[in-house]
């Protein structure tokens, strides 16, 4: 699994590289706020909830959650490389390092 900073996710988006940007956080963290853009499949449901909602397995996917110590991301970056995806990026800092680099979040 690769993992990104805010740097890089900041320069995809500036460039307007294409990706899903995936939220694994459950619903109603998701609904307080998350980064823009984003779509919410919960990490526990994306063996599930990942061939239906990401249909392309080769589209980029970054999967973040709140913080470097959460582990929902990395096991939902592994499940999805399990089940056949080929460009899956985790995005360490989630919520909590986008918004120290005071950037926004969206409801």
């Amino acid at each position: 699994m690769t993992t990104i900073n805010t740097a890089t996710l900041r320069n995809w988006q500036t460039r307007g590289q294409t990706f899903l940007l995936v939220d694994t956080l459950p619903a109603d963290s998701f609904a307080k706020g998350h980064l823009p853009g984003a779509i919410n499949i919960v990490s526990d449901d994306i063996l599930e909830e990942g061939p239906r909602r990401l249909p392309d397995k080769q589209a980029t996917i970054v999967v973040y959650c709140a913080s470097k110590d959460c582990k929902r991301a990395g096991k939902a970056a592994e499940r999805l490389a399990r089940l056949g995806y080929t460009e899956v990026y985790h995005y360490v800092g989630g919520k909590r390092a986008w918004q120290a680099d005071g950037l926004p979040l969206e409801d």
